[in-house]
C-alpha cells in the first residue's frame, strides 16, 4: 500500500515516521494493491493528533485520533480503522448470505421491516448557488453540511462545517 506523510506546520522525525509505518503496514492484507494511505500529523495545544484516511477503489476508511504522543494516537487510530474494516465486512458478509438465500415474495408474511439505521429522507429545492450562498443557507439552517448545485459548473457539491474551525467543499471526481 502506498502511503503518504504530511506534517502541518511542523516536522516529523524519522523515527517517529518508521514506527508508523511498521504499524499501519499490517492493513496491507485488507486491501488489494493500488490502495492509498494518507497520514497527517498535526499538534494542537499539548496534543498530538494523526489523521489516517485509506483509499481502495471506492470504499474510504478515515480515523481521527489525538494523544498525548504521535505513537500513541497512531494506535488509537489503527484501533478505529480495524473496527470500520470489520464493521464493513461483516455488513458484506451478511448481505451476500441473505441474498444467497432469498425467498420467492409471495411466500413471505407480512411484517414491518427492521433496519440497521434509522433514516430520516428529506427533499428540498435544488436550485444552483454560489458556495458563500450555501454556506449562508447551512448556517441558517444549523446544519453541519449543505447539499447544492455549484452555479458555475453545475455540479452536485458539499459544504460542510471543519472541526478546526472554517469550511471544507467537497467537488466530485470522476474516475
Amino acid at each position: 500500500m502506498k502511503m503518504n506523510f504530511t506534517a502541518r506546520q511542523m516536522r516529523v522525525y524519522d523515527s517517529v515516521r518508521e514506527t508508523t509505518e511498521k504499524k499501519l503496514s499490517k492493513f496491507d492484507k485488507f486491501f488489494p494493491e493500488g490502495a492509498e494511505m494518507d497520514v497527517t500529523f498535526s499538534r494542537s495545544k499539548n496534543v498530538e493528533k494523526v489523521e489516517i484516511t485509506i483509499h481502495s477503489g471506492g470504499m474510504m476508511f478515515r480515523a481521527e485520533e489525538g494523544a498525548d504522543t504521535f505513537a500513541n494516537a497512531v494506535d488509537e487510530a489503527c484501533e478505529a480503522l480495524e473496527r470500520q474494516i470489520r464493521k464493513n465486512k461483516t455488513r458484506l458478509l451478511k448481505k451476500v448470505r441473505d441474498e444467497g438465500f432469498k425467498i420467492a415474495e409471495e411466500d413471505v408474511p407480512d411484517v414491518e421491516e427492521e433496519f440497521m439505521f434509522n433514516v430520516r429522507t428529506k427533499s428540498f429545492p435544488f436550485k444552483p448557488m454560489s458556495v458563500e450562498e450555501a454556506i449562508l443557507q447551512m448556517d441558517m439552517l444549523g446544519h453541519a453540511f449543505f447539499v447544492f448545485k455549484d452555479a458555475s459548473t453545475l455540479e452536485t457539491c458539499v459544504v460542510y462545517k471543519r472541526h478546526a474551525g472554517g469550511y471544507g467543499l467537497i467537488i466530485p471526481e470522476e474516475d
